[in-house]
């Protein structure tokens, strides 16, 4: 497992992290924000996320209830906070990160049927409190970084709230692991509201009082109270929760709203957090060998934090999605964005289209809003169509698709999006009325008419249901030719690895007609047989997708392409993809279509793996393209670090290698939203 040697239990540090008075306070926010703290400092951090829902994963939430769900490398669709952990440290968490009363549940009654208790009554407690605190002693431990070392601190979010009923086999585990790795080892910060009732103008401190009171009868102690608030604490507000919350005025941490979110690390370390960790957890035993491993420093976020405060051109991008009225639903893809336009140096202006209002029914039902989408989409610099699933308002996204491909808008269409422009340009450029997905008609009239279509070895299985039935997790795509402008923006790589989450792609067996009229398959993704990254059923394979590999192997070859040959290539790897119900040879992975300024589409969801330093490249594209620089950038010009504008040190790290080819926001963001960067 790649752990220090001689490590135990006892050797590593936990901080947990509870939540008083309201849900989405910012514990996600928070623990990350922590994390940043410590691994500037040169410790290595680990994070796990505990949701007190029955269910196994996140991956059967509705959109509009829960927000995104988000996928890890090894394919589990977790809680979006682990999108935080992954975006702020720099980070690889596993499906074993996200803890579930589902999850623990079924592990004790699995162990219960095999007899594991020896005929004993199967109890809460001290059977799910056991298994809780063995889950987490055991994760806490796993390497989630290049050193492929333990961590010495793991940050633990318990979601909810402090007294929830669901919450409470969490809150009594806690109680009883504090004590077996003993109280030196393990730290609680109670992240907390502060409202301030406009009413009255004053920052109210029973609902913290409460809370605290709560969290100790259940056996737990705060050793940070963290409040959140509008505004800055006052000296008497602080004074009153230092006095009725047992706590001294410096445990009593101000966590006001701030411009954006790269501030909150910063407003925590100028209040002296990492010192008082530092303390109660005894860190100066290896805090002098941290430091001296230390690869980034705190200012890194102060330069970024600055940066984003500080832009003043805009650059306006239409979201076409189909749940815009929870932006939650896309955490990721808006996070992505904001990253790309951190090195584009502009400010962005994101613009939430409801797809179903941009349909032709919608002109006469509901004029206003019909109006008002087509208003927005025809002045975006660039057009974004996310993921999805079902029927529901997927004309609006392929009329979207039209207008970014006729009117030379730069356009980015994400997994169910890339499928909605290979439909577009079948109907509208290939002439193949009635163009669809399997997914939305299951009874289309010819062949030439299913244009995306279901891959049956993952759809869900009788008796099996729809849990974890997609391609799930991170999969590598093989560039076929250097004429592409996403090859360009992955630094000219032949082979990439993004992350997956669908059921349905686009139909080989057309490919090569689509491609033929413009719409180029850059990118083709192996057919692996199954969803395990570490295991490639060969004997499924079929000769298409092992010449893909092999073309992936040959550089010689791959380089000296032409788009003559690049057709030539398509023909020959989708000749054995049948007719769209034979397995599929290979996965149709990267579109781009001829002769526009930029017009991708990816199978993948590259919004997973974007962060602030390292901004995802299709996203990176986009921005690029809509701010005018797309073509300078092209050509081998360094679009100018705001870093270095600044002075930072994080200068380098912004400039991504530029490759010849041929070819955020500052509105104020508040930490009482769920998202994160």
């Amino acid at each position: 497992m790649g752990s220090n040697s001689g490590a135990t239990e006892r050797s590593m540090k936990y901080i947990l992290v509870t939540g008083g008075v309201i849900s989405g306070v910012g514990k996600g926010i928070i623990s990350s924000s922590l994390g940043v703290i410590l691994k500037s400092h040169g410790y290595r951090v680990s994070a796990i996320k505990i949701d007190p829902y029955i269910n196994i994963d996140a991956g059967t939430f509705s959109p509009h209830e829960h927000g995104e769900v988000y996928v890890l490398d090894d394919g589990g669709e977790v809680d979006l906070d682990l999108g935080n952990y992954e975006r702020f440290l720099g980070v690889r968490l596993t499906r074993d990160n996200n803890i579930t009363t589902g999850k623990i549940y079924k592990q004790v009654i699995d162990r219960e049927r095999l007899g594991s208790y020896l005929g004993k009554t199967v109890q809460v407690i001290p059977h799910i409190t056991d298994a809780i605190m063995e889950w987490v002693a055991r994760v806490a431990k796993i390497p989630v970084d290049n050193s492929g070392k333990q961590p010495h601190i793991c940050i633990i979010e318990l979601g909810g709230t402090v007294g929830d009923i669901e919450g409470m086999p969490f809150a009594e585990a806690f109680r009883q692991f504090q004590f077996r790795v003993q109280s030196h080892n393990f730290f609680n910060v109670h992240v907390s509201l502060v409202p301030e009732p406009k009413s009255t103008g004053e920052q109210k401190t029973k609902p913290t009082q409460n809370g605290v009171r709560e969290l100790r009868t259940s056996g737990l102690s705060p050793d940070l109270v963290v409040c959140r608030s509008e505004t800055a604490l006052t000296a008497s507000t602080k004074a009153k929760l230092s006095m009725f919350c047992q706590v001294t005025p410096e445990q009593v941490i101000d966590v006001h709203d701030v411009t954006n979110i790269y501030h909150v690390p910063l407003v925590l370390y100028n209040q002296n957090v990492l010192k008082i960790i530092e303390e109660r957890l005894k860190l100066h035993e290896i805090s002098d060998h941290c430091r001296a491993q230390m690869t980034t420093s705190i200012e890194h976020w102060r330069n970024l934090a600055n940066i984003c405060d500080r832009f003043h051109e805009t650059v306006r991008i239409a979201l076409v999605g189909k749940y815009v009225q929870l932006e939650d639903a896309y955490t990721s893809v808006i996070k992505a964005l904001k990253h790309a336009a951190i090195h584009v140096n502009r400010k962005l202006i994101i613009d939430f289209i409801n797809s179903e209002d941009l349909e032709e029914n919608h002109r006469s039902e509901k004029p206003a809003n019909y109006y008002k989408a087509w208003s927005q989409l025809t002045s975006a610099e660039g057009v974004l169509v996310p993921g999805g699933f079902g029927e529901r308002g997927i004309e609006g996204k392929i009329t979207a698709c039209k207008w970014a491909r006729e009117h030379n808008i730069p356009f980015l269409g994400i997994c169910l999006g890339m499928q909605c422009a290979a439909i577009e340009f079948a109907r509208n450029v290939c002439g193949i009325n009635g163009a669809n997905s399997t997914e939305f008609s299951k009874n289309l009239v010819g062949k030439e008419q299913q244009i995306v279509i279901d891959m049956p070895e993952h759809s869900p299985e009788e008796g099996r249901g729809m849990g974890a039935t997609m391609r799930l997790g991170r999969r590598t795509s093989v560039f076929l030719t250097t004429h592409s402008k996403l090859y360009a923006l992955y630094d000219s790589k032949q082979s990439i690895s993004e992350r997956h989450r669908h059921r349905y792609e686009v139909n080989p067996a057309l490919v090569p007609m689509l491609a033929r009229k413009g719409l180029h398959f850059v990118g083709m993704g192996v057919d692996e047989g199954s969803n395990n990254l570490t295991v490639i059923d060969e004997v499924r394979r079929t000769d298409s997708s092992s010449a893909l590999l092999k073309l992936a192997a040959d550089n010689v070859a791959f380089k000296d392409q032409t788009i003559a040959d690049l057709l030539d290539k398509i023909d020959e790897l989708c000749h054995k993809g049948g007719t769209g119900t034979d397995r599929t040879a290979v996965r149709m992975e990267i579109v781009e279509l001829k002769n526009h300024p930029y017009f991708v589409g990816v199978q993948f969801h590259p919004e997973y793996l974007s962060s602030p330093m390292k901004p995802s490249p299709p996203f990176l594209g986009l921005l690029l393209g809509a701010s005018k620089q797309l073509d300078g950038f092209l050509n081998g010009t360094r679009v100018p670090s705001p870093m270095t504008l600044l002075g930072g040190s994080m200068s380098s790290a912004m400039i991504i290698p530029r490759a010849k080819s041929s070819s955020s926001s500052t509105e104020e963001l508040s930490p009482l939203s769920k998202t994160a960067p």
